[in-house]
């Protein structure tokens, strides 16, 4: 049977193999707090298809439409503010035989 010490490698790279390190050992090591180092390893593995979710692509097309139907709701609202305000004003207008 093959075990870690065979392997080679130093003690770092063998406690990481067997699990030992957690996200509250490495994540100062990067700079970052545990819970943001846990948020990025859960979305690799979405985008690698190992775990169920939306994965990051999908995620960045979601923002991409929820901003574009923003965006015409709002070209849609301003034109039928400017449909109303000419509309009023035809009725003002004196009529012409």
């Amino acid at each position: 049977m093959l075990s870690l010490n065979s392997i080679g490698g130093n003690d770092d790279e063998i406690m990481f193999l067997q699990g030992v390190y957690t996200d509250s050992c490495i994540a100062p090591k990067l700079g970052c707090s545990p819970d943001s180092l846990r948020v990025w390893c859960q979305q690799a593995e979405r985008d690698a298809g190992q775990r169920g979710g939306l994965t990051g692509a999908e995620k960045d097309r979601i923002k991409e439409l929820e901003r574009e139907v923003r965006e015409l709701r709002q070209a849609d609202e301003i034109l039928k503010k400017a449909s109303a305000y000419f509309a009023a004003a035809e009725l003002d207008r004196p009529f012409r035989k």
